[in-house]
C-alpha cells in the first residue's frame, strides 16, 4: 500500500496516498470538544475534502476556533440561500442579500414573487433540515473569472458579477451545493451535515438566522435582537442605497471614475447631522448633565466624544469631555484574566470610587483636580487639570463602561444620557458576503495601535479573541440601555484603511499562528481599491486612526 506520514501533535501516523482529511479527522474527533469542520496542513488552511497526497503535519480545527467558526457560519448561509431557491423556485427569486448580523444573527432580505412571511420562512427551514439530513455533498471548482461572471449574471446575482470585473486572478473558487452554485469569501463545511444548530425566525420583513456564539458553538442562544441597533442598521443601509453604493464594486465604480470626493462629504455630512440631532436632544432635556459614551474597541469614542462637543456648543451648552481610561487603577492592582494577562476591559480596573467622587463634587460645584493616567508607568497623575462646573456646563465622558451604571452608582439616571457607539458596516462585498463589522474594527485598532503605541499587527491580532472576550462580557449586555445608538462606520473608509493596513499584515511572519488571520485580512482587502488619505476631513472618525486629525492627535 502506497502510503503517506501525517504528523498530528505529537504522533505520526500512517494512512494510505489519497486519504481525504475528513476521514483522517474521524480518528481524532474524540479528542476535541466540538466538532471539527477544517484543517491546517503545513500551516495552510485546508479544507476537509481535500487528500492527502505526501508526506505533512496536519492542525484540525474545531467549531471554537475563529476560522472553524467562521467556516460554520458560511456553510449554514450556503444551505440558507440553497434552500430559499429549493422552495422558491430559482425563477421566481428575484434577489437575497444578507444586509447584517445583530445579536448572533445573520438578517437576510428576500424580494421575490413569492411574499415572505412566516409560514415561508418554516418551509425554507424544513428544506434546509432535510438537506442536513441527507448529507448532500459541497462541492468546490476552479472556473475562470469570465465565465464565472457568466454564470453570476445568469443566477441574477448582480453584485457578484459587478465584483468580479475588479478581480485581478484570472480564476474564481466557485462552490456548488446541488444544483446552486455561489462565490464565497472563505472556506466551506464539506457537506450539510455539519450544520446543526441555527435557528430561522421572520424578523422585520426579513430572515433572521441566528447561530451560535464561538463560546459556545454548539448553542443556539435565544433571539432577542435589540430592536434600536436593529433600526440604526437599516437607517444606515438607507443611508448607503442614497449615494448608491452598497457593495465593495460599487465604492470602487466611485473611486475609479473620480466622483469619490463628493460622496466622502456626502457620507461625512449624513454623519455630522447625526451628530447634531443628538446634541438637540441632549439639550433639550434639562436634567441631563453627563453624556455617558461607550462602545467596543476602535469604535470611534474618542473623536465622537469631541465631535458631539462641538454640536453642544451649538446648542449653547459649555462641554467637557473626559476620558474614563484615565482613572485607570494603577497597574499593580490591575485585575488578571484567566490567562494571567492584565484585563483592562474589566470594569474592575476602573477606579470606580474616585470617579464617583469626584463627578458628584463636579455635580455639586466643588472644584476637582482630574487625574491623567500615564500608560508608561501604569499610574495615575494631576498635572494641574482642574474643573469647576458652571451653569450650562455638561460633562461628557467616554469609556467602555459608560453605559453600566456600577461605574457612575452615585449618580441619578436622569442626569445621564447614554450613547452606544458601534462600528456597523452595512457594505457588503456582493449580496451573500457581509463585510464583518469585527473585521473593520480590528483593522482600524491594528493602524492605530502602530501608529500610536509602536505596537505591530502580529501583536494586535494575537490580542484580539481577548479584547473580543472582554466586550462581550462588558460592553454589549449594556448596549440595549442606551439612549442612542450611534454608527461610526464611513463607507469609504476601508479603501483608506487598505493603504495602511497591508504593509503591516505583510510584516507578519508565515511561522506564526497569526499569519493565518493576517493572510485572510489581506486577501478581503485585496477586494478593494485603494484611496489616499487627501480626501478625508481632517474631523473624520478615520482621522482617528490614520492620524493628523484636527480633534485627535
Amino acid at each position: 500500500m502506497d502510503t503517506v506520514n501525517v504528523k498530528i501533535g505529537e504522533e505520526t501516523r500512517q494512512y494510505e496516498r489519497g486519504t481525504s482529511l475528513y476521514d483522517i479527522s474521524l480518528d481524532f474527533k474524540d479528542e476535541y470538544e466540538y466538532d471539527i469542520i477544517l484543517a491546517s496542513v503545513d500551516g495552510k488552511l485546508t479544507e476537509l475534502f481535500k487528500k492527502i497526497t505526501k508526506d505533512c503535519s496536519v492542525e484540525f480545527l474545531d467549531l471554537k476556533t475563529q476560522a472553524g467558526y467562521k467556516t460554520y457560519r458560511r456553510t449554514v448561509e450556503l444551505v440558507l440561500l440553497k434552500s430559499i431557491y429549493d422552495v422558491c423556485g430559482t425563477d421566481n427569486v428575484k434577489r437575497v442579500v444578507v444586509k447584517f448580523t445583530i445579536d448572533h444573527a445573520a438578517w437576510f432580505e428576500y424580494e421575490g414573487k413569492r411574499p415572505l412571511d412566516e409560514a415561508l420562512v418554516r418551509e425554507i427551514d424544513e428544506r434546509m433540515q432535510t438537506l442536513i439530513k441527507e448529507k448532500h455533498i459541497i462541492n468546490k471548482s476552479t472556473i475562470p473569472t469570465a465565465v464565472a461572471v457568466e454564470r453570476f449574471h445568469r443566477h441574477h446575482m448582480y453584485d457578484k458579477e459587478k465584483l468580479f470585473g475588479y478581480r485581478r486572478s484570472s480564476n474564481v473558487n466557485v462552490y456548488q451545493l446541488d444544483n446552486y452554485e455561489d462565490y464565497f469569501y472563505g472556506y466551506m463545511a464539506p457537506d450539510t451535515s455539519f450544520v446543526k444548530y441555527y435557528e430561522l425566525y421572520y424578523y422585520e420583513g426579513g430572515i433572521a438566522l441566528q447561530l451560535p456564539s464561538i463560546k459556545k458553538p454548539d448553542v443556539v442562544p435565544e433571539f432577542l435582537p435589540v430592536k434600536s441597533v436593529f433600526d440604526e442598521m437599516k437607517s444606515s443601509i438607507e443611508w448607503n442605497k442614497m449615494l448608491n453604493i452598497t457593495t465593495i464594486a460599487h465604492l470602487n465604480d466611485k473611486i475609479a471614475d473620480g466622483t469619490i470626493e463628493d460622496m466622502i462629504l456626502v457620507n461625512e455630512a449624513l454623519q455630522e447631522a447625526k451628530i447634531a440631532e443628538i446634541a438637540k436632544r441632549i439639550a433639550a432635556d434639562k436634567n441631563v448633565k453627563f453624556v455617558m459614551i461607550a462602545g467596543p474597541s476602535s469604535s470611534g469614542k474618542t473623536t465622537f466624544s469631541h465631535r458631539l462637543s462641538i454640536q453642544l456648543r451649538v446648542q449653547g451648552l459649555n462641554p467637557h469631555p473626559i476620558e474614563v481610561d484615565n482613572y485607570f487603577v494603577d497597574r499593580d492592582q490591575t485585575p488578571i484574566d484567566e490567562n494571567g494577562d492584565y484585563d483592562f476591559e474589566s470594569i474592575d480596573a476602573i477606579d470606580i470610587e474616585l470617579f464617583n467622587k469626584q463627578m458628584t463634587d463636579l455635580k455639586e460645584g466643588k472644584e476637582v483636580s482630574l487625574p491623567t493616567f500615564n500608560f508608561m508607568k501604569g499610574e495615575k497623575e494631576y498635572k494641574g487639570n482642574k474643573l469647576k462646573l458652571q451653569d450650562g456646563d455638561i460633562l461628557v465622558l467616554e469609556g467602555i463602561h459608560c453605559l453600566n451604571d456600577k461605574l457612575s452608582y452615585s449618580l441619578d439616571k436622569n442626569s445621564k444620557f447614554k450613547i452606544f457607539i458601534a462600528t456597523l458596516t452595512t457594505l457588503n462585498v456582493d449580496e451573500h458576503n457581509r463585510i464583518s463589522t469585527t473585521d473593520d474594527r480590528l483593522i482600524r485598532r491594528m493602524i492605530r495601535d502602530n501608529r500610536t503605541r509602536g505596537i505591530n499587527a502580529r501583536e494586535t491580532i494575537a490580542r484580539w479573541p481577548s479584547v473580543r472576550r472582554g466586550e462581550e462580557r462588558n460592553i454589549y449586555p449594556f448596549e440595549k440601555d442606551a439612549d442612542v445608538i450611534f454608527n461610526t462606520a464611513l463607507i469609504y473608509e476601508l479603501a483608506i484603511l487598505k493603504m495602511y493596513a497591508e504593509p503591516l499584515l505583510f510584516s507578519i511572519p508565515k511561522d506564526c499562528e497569526e499569519y493565518h488571520e493576517a493572510k485572510r485580512l489581506l486577501k478581503f482587502l485585496d477586494y478593494f481599491l485603494g484611496l489616499n488619505n487627501d480626501d478625508v476631513p481632517t474631523n473624520s472618525l478615520v482621522r482617528e486612526f490614520i492620524g493628523n486629525g484636527l480633534l485627535k492627535k
